[in-house]
């Protein structure tokens, strides 16, 4: 049997396609990520996607479905419990969680703030749940004056860190990052500690790119890891390295937004190595999902669709792409952050089958468990294989 050369993963950050059934749960029964931006926007054309069968995909046929997708097409539900993105990518290289994350609406407890402070040498500011562009906007000011760090949480398992770059430097604000991993352990371990620089432009706090995450390990071996063991290339662009604490990865690329992400994806499916391509485009979760924008996230898919002909010309015969998201971020609804949906799965190879119905998946592990039968490493993950289903 015909094992594969090179598997090339790229995940749309929050690219929900409908609520889950227990969406109820989270808050999220009316969440429906891409169907509520169609809704908005009336105007989304996503030719390439559609192409590959993305409107045939249960629930999505207010697209247009095509006659002949020239993909596999499925969507995949979500069984560890949360809707983080630590927990959507763990799961799709074949970890279930059995507890969720701790989230913390209210803020953080007095104490462990206390104990931070304490170990960081310096108040800090803020301690509830926020948007990462309102609190900057509201504490920017009081933080450039105080030198304090801004800390903030939202719906997802975070502890996030907002600073100055001209205030706190970089290299300081990722040590504090440390530090606050170190402590969140045990009852607080949260799924990520996120470092949220900033700038003053224009008499207005921005963001910048210089974000960096720092999760917790996987619990246990993933998928990446047994391709790693087999002497194969397991290569992370965007923040794929850093969900997975660098277990199971050998090369990783910064990326500074989606378009960065998407022509690094390009380049290196354009050079000559053996294993696994995973990219992680945040802008549609970061940029637009949590900031309630459904017309940028709606122009953000359409430039990505705008690449796919070219992402598709990259691969080679022995190559298999493969396109899903790792949780919803609905930007229609009240809130502003995840949302508990299915996310799409699209699998294309010109030595695959082609217009294959994958149904709905019980789990995103699915992923891991088929990348590793058809590369052809052994490897003990969750997940069932839908590998027979599209070999030729």
């Amino acid at each position: 049997m015909k094992n594969f050369d090179r598997f090339i993963i790229i995940v749309l950050d929050g690219f929900g396609i409908g609520a889950l059934p227990d969406a109820a749960d989270y808050g999220d029964e009316n969440s429906n990520t891409l169907k509520n931006i169609f809704g908005r926007t009336k105007e989304l054309k996503l030719p390439n996607m559609k192409g590959l069968g993305l409107a045939n995909i249960e629930g999505i046929g207010y697209l247009g479905p095509v006659d002949e997708p020239m993909s596999c097409f499925g969507r995949m539900s979500e069984k560890s419990p949360g809707k983080d993105t630590t927990t959507g990518h763990w799961e799709m290289m074949g970890i279930y969680l059995e507890k969720a994350f701790p989230t913390y609406p209210k803020g953080f407890p007095e104490s462990l703030i206390r104990r931070f402070e304490e170990k960081i040498g310096t108040k800090t500011l803020g301690n509830k749940v926020a948007s990462g562009t309102e609190i900057i906007s509201e504490l920017g000011d009081e933080h450039t004056r105080t030198g304090y760090p801004i800390v903030y949480t939202s719906a997802d398992s975070v502890f996030q860190i907002a600073a100055n770059e001209d205030v706190i430097p970089l290299s300081t604000l990722y040590g504090i990052c440390e530090i606050a991993r170190s402590l969140l352990v045990g009852e607080h371990q949260v799924g990520r500690v996120i470092a949220r620089p900033f700038i003053k432009k224009d008499g207005k706090y921005i963001r910048t790119a210089n974000r960096k995450d720092f999760s917790i390990s996987p619990l246990r071996d993933t998928a990446l890891d047994f391709i790693v063991r087999s002497g194969k290339k397991v290569v992370g662009v965007g923040k794929i390295s850093e969900i997975f604490t660098g277990r199971g990865i050998t090369e990783s690329y910064h990326s500074t937004g989606n378009r960065d992400g998407i022509l690094k994806t390009i380049e290196y499916i354009n050079t000559e190595f053996n294993g696994v391509l995973m990219t992680n485009l945040v802008d549609f979760d970061m940029l637009y999902g949590h900031r309630n924008d459904p017309s940028g996230y709606a122009a953000a898919l359409e430039e990505f669709d705008s690449y796919l002909p070219q992402i598709i010309s990259s691969l080679k015969n022995g190559d298999i792409l493969l396109i899903t998201g790792d949780h919803g971020c609905d930007p229609i609804t009240i809130s502003t952050d995840h949302s508990r949906e299915y996310v799409p799965l699209l699998v294309y190879g010109r030595e695959i089958r082609s217009g294959v119905d994958l149904k709905t998946r019980s789990s995103h592990a699915d992923i891991g468990k088929t990348m590793l039968d058809m590369i052809g490493v052994p490897g003990d993950v969750e997940g069932i294989s839908f590998a027979k289903e599209i070999r030729q």
